[in-house]
């Protein structure tokens, strides 16, 4: 039987590159650096009609997966920058690095994660985790951060709405062929909360010609997390369609 018009996962049709979700992921470890800086370096990172927050907190973080039934194993590296869409606070995810091929793709064409390939090292040495993002040789940010009180969950400070921008371009001639905010966040379900841990943590950016963050230079650390979770990712929320409101 041919594919009908309403039919269709991804592309090859009859062998889709990752799977319909939700995907699953198990003893997943995170780390989180809460900083801020300069609140107009910031807005410039932000697409309309988001609108920054005065104080300019952005976080830093890094991952590891060692199993995930869609993407296998990962490691990644992010930034998001604290905002507001229509009156409601939330939070941009701006850039994401990233090491899987199959996780790169299914991120941009599912839910707009602005993820692009990276060379990513996430280490531990005694109580510092490390993450390590450098993308054709030269470094883009590195997070260290420690792990040194328990603490409960709902004491971190969880980035959502998590919105990213998703931007499919046309194929006929310049400009979108969609465009629409998604919140992320709302993804994730099924979530198993193994170990919480605060700390202190840095952050650094370097100067990268092909990804260059230094202008969200950390001004003031707020606080850092350390997270180990299992969770599983289904369908995101479409919070505003560019293309459809114009």
């Amino acid at each position: 039987m041919p594919l009908g018009y309403d039919e269709g996962w991804t592309i090859p049709a009859d062998a889709p590159f990752y799977s319909p979700l939700p995907a699953y992921y198990r003893q997943v470890r995170f780390q989180f650096v809460f900083f801020r800086a300069d609140p107009a370096a910031v807005a410039a990172f932000l697409p309309a009609p988001l609108e920054p927050d005065p104080d300019g907190l952005c976080v830093a973080g890094g991952l590891t997966v060692p199993f995930c039934t869609h993407y296998g194993p990962f490691d990644e590296a992010f930034v998001q920058q604290r905002c507001s869409f229509r009156g409601e606070r939330g939070w941009y995810c701006s850039h994401v690095l990233h090491t899987g091929p199959a996780g790169i793709a299914a991120g941009r064409e599912v839910y707009g994660t602005p993820k692009v390939f990276a060379d990513i090292t996430v280490e531990q040495t005694e109580r510092v985790m490390c993450t390590s993002a450098s993308i054709a040789g030269r470094p883009v940010m590195t997070i260290a951060s420690t792990m040194e009180v328990p603490c409960s969950p709902e004491e971190m400070v969880r980035p959502a709405p998590s919105w990213r921008l998703k931007l499919i371009p046309r194929a006929d001639s310049p400009g979108p062929a969609i465009k629409q905010l998604i919140d992320g966040a709302s993804a994730q379900r099924d979530v198993q909360v193994h170990a919480t841990f605060r700390g202190t943590g840095t952050v650094r950016f370097a100067p990268n010609p092909l990804c260059d963050l230094t202008p969200l230079a950390p001004q003031a650390y707020v606080s850092a997390y350390y997270l180990e979770t299992s969770f599983a990712e289904s369908y995101a929320k479409i919070v505003h369609d560019y293309l459809a409101e114009a």
